[in-house]
């Protein structure tokens, strides 16, 4: 029996998140106001008292999940013994700390790096996602390198049937078209910042390129399995090019939880806000247990 602590990305975030934590544990609030510090200003506030508007905006949404997934993760103490970790997307950071390659600060510190670039880089061009549903992989990525004059990929590979795609705006409406036509229940133009996990996410790259390369980054205490290639990394060297690779390349996150599996994972944990990871795990493999930390 194996356990698998997997981190939520993006998009798990909610008004109230971490407030539990911050009034009911001592560690949890020193590490909340360790992370105001850090960032400069009180995400906390946000976090705790800020609306969904307030939540929604990259620069706060990033450290938010990060700090809520990771802290948690800190708080089990001894009872977190992970036997492997990943994370969706930016999880992958949360995945990095709770397995000790990354320090608390120094993945809070790249978090927001990444989250700054991310947003610098969706007002360069605008750009936008879009999930599409009942479809198998290979229909949609032929239908999105069939339109050649405009910029669309495959971003996530959430579970089964659950893909979300990337590209400017044009390109991502033309695909939600072709996409219904072809079959699918649903292709839902997504409201988010821009085009993550696409080459639109270039600018961005470069930048936290930069700062991976003067992070110190440890030997893990177990695998992460990582997005960009979904199978169990444990080299201090292939993670980092890992990180860079994965904010232009797309999520493999069902590759990534067969992976786990096969590797033995029978108990899936999600540690952060909400249950989407859960609920994707039942997807991908149905004997899976799952449960929050």
């Amino acid at each position: 029996m194996k356990k698998a602590y997997i981190f939520p990305g993006q998009g798990a975030q909610f008004a109230g998140m971490g407030k539990d934590l911050y009034e009911s544990s001592a560690l949890a609030k020193q590490l909340f106001d360790k992370a105001n510090e850090i960032l400069g200003f009180s995400i906390t506030d946000l976090m705790f008292n800020g609306t969904d508007e307030d939540l929604k905006q990259t620069r706060v949404t990033q450290p938010a999940v990060f700090l809520h997934s990771v802290i948690k993760a800190m708080c089990l103490a001894d009872s977190f013994a992970p036997d492997m970790v990943a994370g969706h997307s930016l999880g992958e950071f949360s995945a990095l700390v709770s397995n000790k390659t990354l320090s608390f600060e120094d993945g809070l510190k790249l978090v927001y790096a990444r989250a700054m670039a991310m947003q610098k880089a969706c007002e360069i061009k605008p750009s936008t996602m879009a999930a599409v549903l009942g479809l198998e992989d290979a229909k949609v990525e032929e239908i999105c390198a069939s339109i050649t004059d405009e910029v669309v990929v495959a971003a996530n590979y959430n579970c089964p049937g659950q893909l979300v795609i990337s590209g400017s705006i044009q390109g991502i409406n033309i695909a939600c078209e072709l996409l219904k036509a072809a079959g699918a229940k649903r292709a839902l133009v997504l409201q988010v910042g821009g085009a993550f996990h696409s080459p639109f996410m270039l600018p961005a790259q470069v930048e936290l390129e930069a700062a991976i390369h003067s992070t110190q980054f440890n030997t893990p205490i177990c695998p992460v399995y990582q997005n960009y290639v979904a199978k169990a990394v444990s080299d201090v060297d292939e993670i980092k090019q890992n990180l860079i690779s994965q904010l232009t390349a797309p999520v493999k996150w069902t590759q990534s939880v067969q992976a786990m599996a096969s590797d033995g994972a029978t108990d899936f944990i999600e540690c952060g806000p909400g249950n989407v990871l859960q609920g994707l795990v039942k997807k991908i493999h149905k004997e899976a247990n799952t449960s929050a930390a």
